[in-house]
């Protein structure tokens, strides 16, 4: 096989040179060159747009998606604008759509086809056609307004009540933006001297990660909607690129699914964005919005102001009619009051008459009642205490048995909770000297093993002692060498012309250092 392989290899090279990657490239680049002599008009998606800001030149990344709706790319491609061509051309592009050149927009571009040995297949772009995309923008806008009024969402906003005082409001807008701090100089410094309640909820307001971050802002505030009345998004003027992201469909839908009415200050003269479209009330500038607010409260209060001063003069109608109604009414009872007491007098005259004829039989009458009731009391009295008196006895007898039931059950439970006490206090001291004779022998055998060992330690310690004394060593023919008393231990110590102390079993030598010798290991 190896050898097969080889003269393949052989006859190959007899006809074709082999070619280099770089002269290979060559000849595609040749081959292109003739192929796409001329620039062509191109339509593709800006996938990523890469100014390189030292050079001035834009690098762009375009690709193709057909009208696939998955958007599964087709193809894609790099391209180049170079820097005196793309100072005209951006500035151009931006001034007729309003939109820089950026990812995600349409464009008709003519390019030439451009193959570089090292960089590959490139197109280098040498006009775009800015009408191509505002109309994109536009079917993109209309787009979003038909899906928007197919799902009802155009007119949601609108539908809801705005409060006819709005003091707690959520603002949505960049902390820094100089629109922000108008709206909340115009509100804190009102001419009416209205406080109101706001609530910063931090956004971006412009670029591309704008929709998703409003969007984010829209979902919290909905999350604590019962501590807000209206939602404001607000944002200071800007050119139109910098607006775009308020046309974007994540924006609109999350103010068609807000529960509370938005009012939107975006700060621009063109035409209505479609998150204006979409607010509940859409105001110019965020210094617009904060004046609709304070108006709106002016025009509440001077409405109660009206209602108040309708009231106070309906009440005054009321009391003065009512102050006629009861004088007639109380001139009617006057007359009512008289004429009844007039009857009434003639009545108890008669009644007068009448008593002074009868008082005597009355009298009669009342006291044999009286003698009657009596009897009746007294009989009563005395058949129901004779019935007390009888029930009493019966309830004394029961209670003196049960008394007497009752102690002696008590005296048998106190009796055997004491022999229990006895029997356990037993058990215990009999458990408690049983521990304490176990302890007492254990701590004796611990005290003999302890002094035992002990004593054996003290021994060996007393031969390590002994065997290490000088004087045995002396004894053994060791010998100690000192310097003015102290022992030498290296050859360092001592110098050429020390006089040492050496010390035998038998006797000391005294020497002098005449020379060192020292081991060279």
């Amino acid at each position: 096989m190896a050898q097969l392989f080889f003269r393949q290899t052989t006859v190959y090279e007899e006809f074709h040179a082999p070619l280099s990657l770089f002269e290979l490239h060559q000849q595609i680049r040749e081959e292109l060159e003739v192929a796409f002599p001329e620039s062509y008009w191109v339509v593709a998606e800006i996938a990523q747009v890469s100014p390189d800001r030292r050079k001035g030149h834009c690098y762009l990344n375009l690709v193709d998606k057909g009208d696939d709706p998955r958007g599964q790319m087709l193809a894609q491609a790099r391209a180049t604008i170079w820097s005196t061509r793309y100072q005209m051309l951006g500035r151009y592009f931006e001034d007729k759509t309003g939109q820089p050149l950026k990812a995600g927009l349409k464009i008709l571009f003519q390019a030439n086809v451009r193959f570089h040995e090292l960089y590959g297949l490139s197109l280098d772009i040498v006009n775009i056609d800015p009408n191509y995309t505002i109309g994109d923008l536009a079917r993109q806008r209309q787009e979003t307004l038909k899906r928007l009024e197919a799902e009802g969402l155009l007119t949601a906003n609108k539908e809801l009540e705005l409060p006819p005082v709005l003091q707690r409001l959520a603002v949505i807008s960049s902390a820094t933006a100089a629109g922000y701090q108008d709206f909340i100089h115009q509100l804190e410094n009102n001419a009416f001297g209205y406080t109101f309640s706001t609530r910063l909820v931090p956004a971006t307001v412009q670029g591309n990660e704008a929709p998703a971050s409003i969007e984010r802002a829209m979902e919290l505030v909905a999350k604590y909607k019962e501590h807000f009345d209206a939602i404001v998004l607000i944002r200071g003027g800007g050119s139109q690129t910098d607006l775009s992201c308020f046309d974007d469909y994540a924006v609109a839908s999350s103010i068609g699914y807000s529960p509370l009415p938005v009012l939107t200050g975006i700060g621009h003269e063109r035409d209505e964005s479609i998150a204006d479209l979409v607010a509940h009330t859409r105001l110019k500038t965020p210094t617009a919005v904060a004046n609709f607010i304070v108006d709106k409260s002016r025009a509440a209060e001077e409405y109660a102001e009206s209602l108040f001063d309708s009231i106070r003069m309906f009440s005054t109608q009321q009391i003065k009619l009512t102050g006629d109604r009861l004088e007639r009414q109380s001139l009617k009872l006057s007359n009512l009051t008289n004429e009844h007491l007039q009857g009434r007098k003639e009545k108890l005259e008669l009644l007068s008459r009448a008593l002074l004829l009868k008082p005597k039989s009355f009298l009669d009458n009342q006291k044999h009642l009286v003698s009657d009731l009596e009897r009746d009391i007294k009989s009563s009295t005395k058949d129901m205490l004779h019935e007390r008196e009888r029930r009493l006895s019966e309830q004394s007898v029961c209670v003196e048995g049960i008394g007497q039931r009752w102690l002696h059950m008590k005296e048998h439970d106190l009796n055997k909770l004491v022999h229990c006490i006895e029997t356990e206090a037993k058990d215990k001291l009999k458990r408690t000297q049983l521990q304490f004779v176990q302890r007492k022998d254990k701590v004796a055998y611990c005290t003999r093993q302890k002094l035992q060992t002990e004593a054996h330690r003290i021994s060996l310690l007393d031969m390590s002692i002994k065997a290490n004394d000088p004087e045995r060593l002396l004894l053994r023919g060791y010998t100690l060498t000192l310097l003015n008393g102290k022992i030498i231990k290296s050859i360092g110590e001592v110098k050429t012309g020390d006089v040492v102390e050496t010390r035998l079993k038998d006797g000391t030598l005294h020497s002098l250092i005449v020379n060192k010798d020292e081991n060279n290991e």
